[in-house]
């Protein structure tokens, strides 16, 4: 006669860890005084729970030299990011925020831009990734 074990372990629900490099892309809408919608990079870097990203600010060609720079939270699987770029005549506050799945996450969100006395608000969208970890066997030498 076989006997079967059932086996519950009661403790905390495993954390997922976000630690990692992310990179992707943001894709906002065009402004008032420019020709096209740009599509830029953006790094979101998280390690122990903290959060920092920088954005790539392109108004015109060659990109801003100053890249928008913020921080960020993490509650579960939601992210939210806070932002700002500032070249002197022109300015913005950003907010994005999401959710991962599995290794990546899409991003929504809005840059307030500071032009000419006047608040312009510019909707932006994108997505963020981790590189897959390859694990190799290491060449043996004999």
């Amino acid at each position: 006669m076989a006997l079967a074990l059932a086996v519950t372990v009661v403790g905390p629900a495993r954390a997922e860890v976000r630690d990692a490099v992310y990179r992707g892309t943001l894709v906002c809408d065009k402004l008032p005084f420019m020709h096209t919608q740009m599509r830029e990079a953006i790094e979101v870097i998280i390690a122990d729970g903290k959060v920092k990203y920088s954005h790539v600010v392109r108004v015109q060609d060659p990109p801003e030299t100053a890249a928008e720079q913020g921080t960020g939270t993490l509650n579960g699987q939601d992210i939210s990011l806070q932002g700002a770029w500032d070249s002197g005549n022109r300015r913005y506050k950003a907010s994005y925020s999401g959710s991962f799945v599995r290794r990546s996450a899409r991003l929504k969100g809005t840059q307030i831009w500071a032009i000419d006395g006047k608040d312009v608000t510019r909707n932006c969208v994108g997505s963020i990734k981790r590189p897959l970890k390859v694990f190799l066997p290491r060449d043996r030498k004999t």
